[in-house]
């Protein structure tokens, strides 16, 4: 499907691109996580993907709003029990995001199983995601693709798919050979991961990746029957992967031919398929975590594994495993996106580690430290052999996850704790990438260490304007702390819809505050605000779009909206720390284009233009542009 196929409206207004251009907003990007979107009639497996002419008509919706791209979530593979994109693998796609239809045309799926998956999935709730059942339906119809897929190859059809699957199976078989082990394994010991197998074997699997010493031979030996022995399964698995990369290659066509930039999402986080693989470049003993908070005032274990630094070069001072692991893995994200959000990049840089062993978690995090900030606490001494920094740069009057905790760091120590996010810059470098296309979620805490190193690179944090402290003048989540390397935002995947938010702001009596702010925002003349503050404060919908045109008066140059805040939607999309099925589960509604201009009509919906008008007379910049401030008014409606 080409960008021609929905061309009607495609073109975002000239006064929105106008105004974006003028405000000197390099980036407006709309997130939002493949499972969300929107279902196709036409036939998906009861959770959403870009792929298919439902995802791509969203993305066309949004470019006709004005939106320049959108920043998808990880795309890797879950499980069946875990939902979360940010625990999916770190290579292999996620199969739920087929785009059904289309390998239908591209017989590869028959026309009565395609009507099938449509019948049940028209029975399904189109608002939500039943993981479970999206995952029985992809048992069926997996063995028919890959059985379609050989005879279609046998057969010299398919328009060259048999060589584009053999070139595919060439240069990706690192990472397909290692994922397809593990799935096929997994399955062996009783769909249980790596941790739990058991059996004569289980040892020696457990270490297929990471033998012992002097276990070499036999754990090649092993991996070597399991791919002969299963060659066909994995054949069948590496044949999902490569139609998913086609499918994915075909989407960035699209999305550049109608003028949007495709960003993903680099999570901190690893599989326990990535695990298993990584096991012998990864820290020993100590997983990552967050740290207390103001906004998490007890921290977070997440138990994620992080790589080992003792592993990230080798004793020549070239990269090591751990360096080029990381860096394949990037160079494959660069060669699918336009830009990267780099997930948690305290992660990279700094991170906050505690031990993996101990029994009560949450203690353990909030007892932790920072991996490279830790030369002589008696209560970690194991860290001390990657301590970055010395004793007499250490404040210790503040708690050790505190921003100044490092003092102080010299040029060599600023480049040793940038050595990961270096080598990220350096391969986006390589493919022509610059700066400005890199977003560091950077959130409540940005310790001086991660400072420094992104000072180095130019980079810039996020602001999430809805968690402000509006009693704190150098708050930052403010607006007006920004700079024009900073991302900006209501929300994200792991906050409140700012609409659920400003109701309660109305029943809880703050909204008077949150409007004598915005005020000092977008009222140039102070005579004005207090009038406009009491009219906004008692409309929710209004001091929603006020809070909107807040994200563009500057300085902060790239904007971001998530799907739940402009559409006006009031579910949440992820409980932080909470497991539920109705985490990652919330999608776009089938009828988001008349919801949206419903909702519009009621001010219970982003309004672009009128937030770019607000947010050009904030700047005393309708006096010199009036016929576009004019044209934004009118379509504001």
């Amino acid at each position: 499907m080409s960008g021609r196929d929905l061309a009607g409206g495609v073109a975002p207004p000239a006064a929105v691109r106008g105004a974006l251009e003028l405000l000197g907003v390099r980036r407006l990007l709309l997130g939002i996580h493949d499972a969300a979107f929107p279902a196709d009639p036409e036939g998906d497996l009861g959770r959403g993907t870009p792929y298919g002419r439902a995802g791509r008509d969203l993305l066309a919706f949004a470019r006709s709003l004005g939106f320049t791209g959108v920043q998808l979530g990880p795309q890797g593979l879950t499980s069946p029990v875990n939902a979360s994109p940010y625990d999916a693998t770190q290579f292999s796609r996620n199969p739920l995001s087929l785009d059904l239809a289309g390998l239908c045309a591209d017989g590869l799926l028959s026309a009565d199983t395609l009507a099938a998956v449509r019948r049940q999935a028209a029975d399904a709730d189109s608002g939500r995601v039943d993981q479970a059942r999206a995952w029985q339906t992809l048992a069926r119809v997996e063995q028919e693709i890959w059985t379609h897929f050989r005879r279609t190859a046998a057969q010299g059809q398919g328009g060259g798919m048999a060589e584009g699957f053999a070139r595919f199976q060439r240069d990706e078989a690192d990472w397909l050979v290692r994922d397809g082990l593990y799935a096929l394994l997994c399955r062996m010991y009783g769909e249980r991961g790596w941790r739990d197998w058991t059996g004569p074997e289980a040892e020696l699997d457990r270490r297929l990746w990471a033998p012992l010493p002097g276990e070499e031979e036999r754990a090649a030996a092993r991996r070597a029957q399991l791919a002969a022995v299963y060659r066909d399964s994995l054949s069948a698995y590496a044949c999902t992967q490569f139609l998913l990369d086609r499918q994915h290659r075909d989407l960035h066509r699209f999305v550049g031919g109608i003028g949007l930039e495709l960003f993903g999402d680099l999570q901190i986080g690893f599989s326990e398929a990535d695990a298993w693989f990584a096991r012998s470049f990864l820290l020993p003993n100590y997983v990552l975590g967050a740290p207390p908070s103001r906004t998490n005032p007890e921290g977070q274990p997440w138990n994620y594994p992080l790589l080992d630094p003792a592993r990230y070069l080798d004793a020549a001072g070239n990269p090591g495993p751990a360096l080029r692991y990381l860096v394949r893995r990037v160079e494959r994200m660069l060669g699918d996106y336009d830009g990267l959000r780099i997930d948690h990049p305290h992660g990279l840089i700094c991170p906050w580690v505690y031990r993996a062993d101990q029994e009560d978690q949450l203690t353990a995090v909030q007892q932790g430290a920072r991996l490279f900030a830790a030369p002589d606490l008696a209560d970690h001494r194991e860290l001390a052999r990657y301590a970055i920094v010395r004793p007499d740069q250490l404040d210790r009057t503040r708690p050790r996850y505190d921003d100044h905790w490092v003092r102080s760091l010299d040029p060599d120590q600023v480049r040793r704790y940038g050595l990961l996010l270096a080598a990220i810059m350096d391969a986006a470098r390589k493919q022509g990438r610059d700066v400005s296309g890199i977003a560091c979620e950077i959130l409540s805490t940005q310790p001086y260490p991660i400072q420094r190193v992104l000072a180095e690179h130019g980079l810039g944090r996020f602001r999430i304007t809805q968690k402000g402290n509006l009693a704190d003048p150098a708050d930052v989540y403010r607006g007006e702390n920004g700079r024009p390397e900073d991302w900006i935002m209501l929300g994200n995947h792991d906050t409140p819809p700012i609409w659920r938010l400003a109701d309660g702001w109305q029943t809880e009596g703050a909204a008077r505050v949150q409007a004598d702010y915005l005020a000092t925002r977008l009222v140039p003349d102070p005579a004005e605000r207090d009038a406009w503050a009491a009219r906004t404060a008692a409309d929710a919908g209004a001091l929603v779009q006020a809070r909107a045109a807040d994200l563009f008066v500057g300085p902060a140059g790239n904007v971001m909206l998530f799907f739940t805040d402009l559409l006006g939607m009031r579910e949440l999309y992820n409980r932080p720390g909470v497991v539920s099925p109705d985490n990652w589960s919330l999608r776009v509604p089938a009828d988001y284009r008349r919801l949206y201009h419903e909702r519009l009509g009621r001010n219970r919906a982003i309004n672009l233009p009128l937030a770019l008008a607000a947010a050009l007379r904030a700047r005393g910049l309708d006096a010199h542009r009036p016929d576009l401030v004019k044209e934004l008014d009118r379509l504001a409606g």
